[in-house]
């Protein structure tokens, strides 16, 4: 599995040691998501920054959304089929290995992160609180929801 991140917060009053993880996870700006592998290391990462970003497991139908919508390969052109890897024939197949964690989306000539839209109709829940505190931020269930909304 692979989790799907995104950077709900600015960039303004972040200390200097999560910017850097935030640079890590390819989520410079507000609103860029991003599909990170599931290992002990990310998931260390995503909490250490668990006050800006939003994260959850994502499904193979939210990530064929994401690359058909919102990726781009080098240059800002959408992406065609010459772009994709050799082992997969389309971007179905793509966003199965990228579900699925079989390959990883900075392996690609593809810009490593989504620049996704601010929610339509608004946040329903808090952005400055944790998902636990009826929140969106930290590991959010419900984070798919939000993505279609921003897609």
């Amino acid at each position: 599995m692979a989790y799907l991140v995104v950077r709900i917060k600015g960039t303004v009053n972040i200390p200097y040691w999560a910017k850097s993880t935030l640079e890590y996870l390819n989520l410079g700006k507000k609103f860029n998501a991003t599909i990170v592998p599931e290992t002990k290391q990310t998931l260390g990462m995503l909490r250490k920054v668990k006050e800006t970003v939003a994260w959850c497991h994502v499904d193979q139908d939210t990530v064929l959304e994401l690359l058909k919508k919102r990726g781009r390969r080098i240059g800002n052109k959408p992406i065609d089929k010459e772009d994709l890897p050799k082992d997969y024939s389309d971007l179905q197949a793509l966003a199965k290995g990228l579900a699925e964690d079989k390959i990883g989306i900075s392996k690609m000539n593809f810009r490593p992160w989504f620049a996704l839209s601010p929610p339509r109709g608004g946040f329903k829940k808090s952005t400055k609180k944790q998902h636990t505190q009826a929140g969106i931020l930290g590991e959010d269930k419900d984070l798919i929801g939000l993505v279609q909304k921003m897609i």
